[in-house]
């Protein structure tokens, strides 16, 4: 039995009573990609307030990796809900933060000593790690990268590389933050080695190791287009780091827990960061995140410089918990895994007949399809919206990404069916076939 159901126009009606008052109550500037309001939700399909289901391929962002509503996430809400909801770590501490940390810990690549913060968001996470290495290396520049996403935070928005509509009117930003080539394999043609002596020569030239505290990426990066750096690019500039008292931080916020067939995305070029910021899929739906790494970076900075109010806030630590032991016990890399031969075989298969998809890459359940005009690399926006307007009429959830615009993103549940998968891509289909 599919478990799509479209019953209404899209909007429905109920919807489309509540997005006018949205316009009566919210700023403009908090923009939505569906116009439909969410009643309930179960695993990895959504229902609306007027009976419409959708398949999720988009999970909230990469945050609902185990899944909407799991019932271990669910009683282990309930059960710390009726404790108690709020102390503040920093005030009076919970056993949840150290169990946590111990976990998260345990999990990191690397086998050295390690100790993990908790805050609220992934941008928040990002702020972190950079306030540690600068107060580690008593060096201030930070390097970035061409595509990359960290936030919407002051800092993080002086990170991101795409302008709108994430930082068009919002500056100054700030200082000591320096954008160097990453890696994309589709447009720079460059091996990964290419690709990492252009860069280093680069942040040699510009910014000077003897400045830099940092160097941030994305293993792979998400808002920027789904790029999947050549093999030898991470590990070419992990050891220029190592070489030159350089931190560096791998930011797994959309990458990490399970995502791409590994607990993290550093693990596919087996790199070891010294720092790896974390949040979305952490939570199991609730707002967590977290940065973790050496015991002698974590512990650099002075008592009370790091924290916060809600940071590691009791229910959002048993959700995680919960969450966590979700993705070991039921082993959802190996299901991210599976997914990803579903995902490239099914795309590729479109791709052949399609010559409006350039490339599709990718790891695990973590996978973008980039359209060109036809016969050339010129990016292709108008198409990826088309699709995914044809998507989403018909009942599957998809998300757009890319400095272009131009790739449509699959990031389902780790918990998809594969009927549930193959129905949104039947979908997928024939919104290409609907938009030629």
């Amino acid at each position: 039995m599919p478990d799509i159901s479209i019953t209404t126009p899209i909007p429905g009606p109920r919807s489309a009573e509540i997005l006018a008052r949205k316009k009566a109550a919210v700023p403009d500037a908090v923009g939505i990609t569906l116009p439909v309001f969410i009643d309930h939700a179960q695993g990895a399909v959504l229902t609306d307030v007027d009976g419409n289901s959708f398949i999720d391929l988009g999970s909230g962002i990469a945050v609902s990796n185990v899944g909407n509503a799991n019932p271990q996430v669910v009683e282990a809400v309930q059960r710390q809900v009726a404790a108690f909801t709020h102390t503040a770590f920093g005030i009076t501490p919970y056993s949840g933060y150290v169990e946590l940390a111990e976990l998260v810990s345990s999990l990191t690549p690397g086998d050295f000593d390690k100790r993990t913060l908790f805050v609220n968001t992934g941008a928040e996470a990002v702020e972190n790690a950079v306030k540690i290495a600068r107060r580690y290396t008593g060096k201030s520049a930070i390097v970035v990268f061409d595509h990359a996403f960290h936030g919407r935070t002051n800092l993080t928005m002086a990170m991101t590389a795409k302008q709108a509509p994430y930082k068009t009117g919002f500056g100054p930003f700030a200082p000591e933050i320096y954008r160097v080539p990453n890696s994309y394999p589709f447009r720079d043609g460059l091996s990964g080695e290419e690709a990492a002596a252009r860069t280093i020569a680069q942040i040699e030239t510009q910014v000077g190791a003897e400045n830099l505290a940092a160097i941030v990426i994305e293993p792979i990066q998400g808002e920027g287009g789904f790029l999947v750096p050549a093999p030898g690019f991470l590990p070419a500039l992990v050891k220029w780091a190592n070489e030159n008292g350089v931190v560096f931080v791998a930011d797994e916020v959309q990458a990490g827990f399970a995502r791409t067939g590994a607990m993290f995305a550093s693990e596919h070029e087996g790199i070891v960061p010294d720092v790896i910021t974390m949040a979305k899929g952490i939570g199991g739906g609730l707002p967590l995140a977290a940065v973790s790494g050496r015991a002698e970076i974590m512990n650099a900075s002075q008592p009370g410089g790091l924290g916060g109010t809600y940071g590691g806030n009791p229910v959002s630590l048993a959700a995680a918990l919960a969450a966590v032991h979700v993705m070991i016990d039921e082993d959802l890399p190996a299901k991210a895994r599976h997914i990803g031969e579903i995902l490239f075989a099914r795309l590729n298969a479109a791709a052949a007949q399609d010559e409006r998809i350039a490339e599709v890459r990718g790891r695990g359940a973590m996978v973008g399809v980039e359209f060109v005009v036809p016969g050339t690399t010129t990016p292709a926006p108008e198409t990826t919206e088309a699709v995914l307007h044809e998507m989403y009429q018909h009942g599957a959830i998809a998300l757009e990404c890319g400095t272009y615009g131009s790739v449509i993103r699959f990031l389902p549940p780790l918990i998809i069916t594969d009927a549930q998968l193959n129905e949104a891509l039947d979908v997928f289909d024939a919104a290409l076939a609907a938009t030629r």
